[in-house]
Parts: structure tokens; C-alpha cells; sequence
């Protein structure tokens, strides 16, 4: 990588920490002016369009879910997608996130984040106590914009509550992908 590559690159990290830290200070002046409810609901309503749009983005890219009959395949599929919209949304230089399928009959994916920037940027601005994880609505737009239906979307564990790290269940609806329709024969 050459010197200025190295330079566009921590320029452009720098952009994002700067924006990190315009949303964190955006966020205590709603909270300051409109109390920390209202500041906790606008975060997650807004963090869950741009989650939707870049599940949308993401299952434009890859096409459509796998519809294999093989559920552990499929659920790797979709873990693999999650991933890339966590990728999308923060880059990797600002978390340490990684998902797995822990339980492939239950359908279940966990998101396993041992950094989280944004907790960074709240607690520096200062606006740490009182303040909601969005995750769960992060998750709830990823799904959606992926086209799968959740059962379950909860926290188990937060950096926010100082965890070590946060552990974020997403069971899904299985099979992943929903079954071809069925062609209606007609007599006639």
C-alpha cells in the first residue's frame, strides 16, 4: 500500500469517527432538549431506515435467499449477508463484530461485538447514562431489507451495561428462504 493510499485511508477513518461523533453530540442535544426517551426512539428509528436500506442493498447484490432444503446452508448464507451489512453500516477500523450460526434447527444467529464505536463516541460526548442500544433495531432493518421474518431479536449481553461483549440473538423464521408458490391448475 503505498503513502497515499495510507493517507486516504486514515482520512477517510477520520471522517467517520467525525461523523461518529457529530451523531453523538446530535444525540445529547435531542436528549438535553427533548429528554433522553425521545432522543433513545429518534436514534433507533433512524438507525433502523438505514439498517433496511442497507439489507436492501445487500440482498440486491447477493439475489435472493437460498431455498435448499438445507437449513445449516441457508442459515450460513444469511449469517454471511448479516455480516456484509455490518460492514456496510460500520466499518471494520471502528468494531469488532463477527456473527455465527449457534443453533441451526432454531434457527438461530448470533452477533457477537466485543467493540463498539458508538458506545465510544456517546460515552465521550458525555451522554452515556441513559442511553438505549439501537442494535435491535439495526437488526430488525437488516431482516427486513434481507427479506427474512425474525422470531426473536434480543440483546443477551451490551458493552453499553459494561459486559465484555454484546451478544445479540436473531432467530429466524426457517426455512430462510420462503417456499416457491405453488402453480394453481385450473380446469377448464
Amino acid at each position: 500500500m503505498s503513502a497515499d493510499e495510507v493517507n486516504h485511508r486514515a482520512q477517510t477513518v477520520d471522517a467517520y469517527r467525525l461523523w461518529w461523533q457529530h451523531d453523538a453530540h446530535w444525540y445529547q442535544g435531542v436528549a438535553s432538549r427533548f429528554g433522553q426517551q425521545a432522543a433513545n426512539e429518534i436514534n433507533a428509528e433512524a438507525l433502523r431506515k438505514v439498517a433496511l436500506h442497507v439489507g436492501q442493498r445487500v440482498a440486491r447484490r447477493s439475489g435472493p435467499l437460498p431455498g435448499s432444503g438445507d437449513n445449516g446452508k441457508d442459515l450460513e448464507e444469511l449469517r454471511r449477508r448479516y455480516d456484509e451489512c455490518g460492514d456496510r453500516m460500520f466499518p471494520r477500523e471502528l468494531r469488532n463484530a463477527s456473527t455465527e450460526v449457534e443453533d441451526e434447527d432454531a434457527g438461530l444467529i448470533v452477533l457477537t461485538l466485543r467493540r463498539n464505536f458508538a458506545i465510544t463516541m456517546v460515552r465521550m460526548a458525555g451522554s452515556l447514562e441513559g442511553y438505549q442500544c439501537p442494535c435491535t433495531d439495526i437488526h430488525a432493518g437488516w431482516s427486513e431489507g434481507l427479506g427474512v421474518t425474525l422470531t426473536e431479536n434480543r440483546a443477551e449481553s451490551c458493552l453499553r451495561d459494561g459486559d465484555k461483549a454484546c451478544r445479540l440473538l436473531m432467530r429466524v423464521a426457517t426455512p430462510v428462504a420462503p417456499p416457491a408458490p405453488v402453480a394453481s391448475t385450473t380446469e377448464g
